[in-house]
């Protein structure tokens, strides 16, 4: 469709509806504002909201309209899933669903959407021809998950205090509360993973001035000072059959590898867990594993949080609220994070809602510079229509056809 100045794309921010209450935006007031700016066809109205971390007044002194109803615009964006009562019919949205991966809490919402004839796109769905994702909040992710973890560490051992990164005014406070803390000599943290997690995370151990180090002299050595090793998929996994380690091979046939990570859980005080995890890859670590005599490791700040998955001492997310349990190996229980003979868990899952302003800051970068272009100029990639779940037809697009018996179960 052409948009134009008299007739422009309305595109509403919606409020968040979901509990416990997320305070980020899609997009901030000054985006908004440039946005339409660079585009004259395009109009953003802002829906009314009390939870925001950004508050409505932030938006009427931008000059944004700020209004209940938004049911006059075309297109809706939000973070979170919507409820589905505060869903529109025949509208395009876009948000994380948490629906391709046929989640069952959510069943329902794909069943609304299809009856509601919505076109949802899902952020977590858009990708660049070569299949990089072009959006999300996985840096802030690493950031607060690595940093939460150092906090984790000084709970645990009463050696220092840290606020929790929702009690800190922005990044740049929670960054200089991390550089003050002192880790004490020899101190090992091990991280996993090399995408917007496992760099935001490796963030704040730079900003902390923590020594990184290969793996292989963080295995064999003692050190001076707290240093840490960022390990790659290669670093922890092996062939079965002994055979060169290929990655290739490792994508197509994950069973045919077995995991080396307990020559790491032997060094490290603390792990930051900020892999992937595909289905069918070898765990890190069983809960065996850990009764081993040679485990080391007090600390795990799971920021991936696979349920009994890849990192077996995670046996539930942990919250915002109460960010930390323990674990205890010996019982396979949970138990206080204290506990001598526990290993505590950070495994808090939505920890980019703890820096609401930095994160809807950078996500919103994101969108302006990527996807809204798209909606208003057209879409010759076929980006959208890619992550594009459900059409105003109220069909499933081709690509999510195998959400059909999903979404009828949804409709039981």
């Amino acid at each position: 469709m052409h948009y134009t100045p008299e007739h422009p794309l309305k595109i509403g921010v919606i409020r968040e509806g979901k509990t416990p209450p997320d305070q980020r935006v899609p997009l901030t007031p000054d985006q908004c504002v440039l946005l339409q700016e660079g585009y004259r066809q395009l109009k953003i109205v802002i829906q009314s909201s009390h939870v925001r971390r950004i508050r409505d007044a932030e938006y009427s002194a931008a000059g944004l309209e700020v209004r209940d109803d938004v049911s006059d615009c075309e297109v809706l964006i939000g973070v979170k899933e919507v409820n589905i009562e505060d869903l529109i019919p025949d509208k395009t949205y876009l948000f994380f669903s948490h629906t391709h991966k046929l989640q069952p809490y959510n069943a329902k919402l794909l069943a609304a959407v299809l009856d509601k004839r919505i076109r949802l796109i899902d952020y977590e769905l858009l990708k660049r021809p070569s299949g990089r994702r072009i959006i999300g909040f996985g840096r802030w992710a690493g950031l607060v998950g690595a940093y939460s973890g150092i906090r984790a560490c000084g709970v645990r051992s009463g050696m220092f205090d840290l606020p929790k990164a929702i009690d800190c005014r922005d990044l740049e406070e929670m960054l200089s509360y991390a550089k003050g803390v002192k880790l004490p000599p020899n101190f090992k943290i091990v991280l996993t993973g090399h995408g917007r997690v496992g760099k935001g995370a490796r963030e704040v151990l730079e900003y902390m001035k923590v020594r990184s180090v290969h793996s292989d002299d963080f295995l064999r050595m003692d050190f001076p000072e707290p240093v840490f090793t960022h390990l790659d998929v290669a670093d922890y996994n092996m062939r079965a059959d002994g055979g060169e380690f290929s990655m290739q091979d490792f994508i197509d046939d994950p069973l045919e590898f077995r995991s080396t990570f307990g020559r790491f859980t032997s060094e490290a005080d603390l792990l930051v867990a900020g892999h992937f995890w595909a289905e069918g890859s070898p765990f890190l670590f069983t809960r065996e594993d850990m009764r081993s005599p040679d485990w080391k490791v007090k600390v795990v700040a799971d920021i991936s949080c696979d349920i009994d998955g890849p990192v077996a001492c995670t046996i539930r997310p942990s919250t915002i609220e109460s960010p930390l349990y323990g674990y205890h190996p010996g019982t396979e229980q949970e138990c206080t994070f204290s506990h001598p003979e526990g290993i505590t868990v950070m495994a808090v899952d939505n920890l980019p809602c703890e820096l609401p302003r930095d994160a809807s800051d950078g996500f919103g970068r994101e969108l302006m510079d990527h996807v809204i272009p798209l909606l208003v100029e057209g879409d010759a990639e076929g980006i959208l229509d890619a992550a594009t779940e459900t059409t105003l037809q109220g069909e499933l697009n081709a690509p999510y056809a195998y959400l059909a018996d999903y979404a009828a179960a949804g409709k039981g």
